[in-house]
């Protein structure tokens, strides 16, 4: 699947949606009333690496990783455990190859955070995904109502 076909997913999937560059990536973020600058995260598509991301070596040649945010019950159902905020410019301490491709991974910074990503997903685990699409924008609904003005 391509970056733009899972965004186009998700915007017309889940009502109040808003699509923003940050960062030098894609961000898609709950923000139905505009009242927020931004809203709140669902998910980013990043497609390079970072000064402080360069464990999914996503400078090469046509990848990009999506990336979202899971509740800490279903981060461990996934892996095991919730690993430890890594130090500046680190990854966190998990056995994973965080470049595989196609497959479901913890972020390799923001793990700590309950935070999972995919390089390059197949439309076979992009279907395995959407019930954790499901969940993050459920989370960001509910922190969105906490925000609310």
């Amino acid at each position: 699947m391509m970056s733009n076909e899972m965004i186009e997913y998700v915007i017309n999937t889940y009502p109040g949606t808003v699509v923003t560059n940050n960062w030098g990536e894609q961000g898609v973020f709950y923000n139905p009333d505009r009242k927020l600058p931004k809203g709140i995260y669902i998910l980013t598509i990043k497609e390079k690496d970072g000064a402080n991301d360069r464990a999914s070596q996503l400078n090469r040649e046509g990848l990009y990783r999506i990336n979202l945010g899971i509740s800490k019950t279903s981060f461990i159902k996934l892996f095991g455990e919730i690993p430890k905020r890594p130090s500046a410019g680190n990854v966190i301490d998990m056995e994973y190859d965080f470049s595989m491709v196609d497959e479901i991974l913890p972020h390799p910074v923001y793990g700590w955070m309950s935070w999972i990503s995919v390089i390059n997903p197949s439309l076979h685990t992009f279907e395995k995904m959407k019930p954790y699409i499901d969940e993050a924008y459920n989370l960001a609904k509910e922190k969105y109502q906490k925000k609310k003005i």
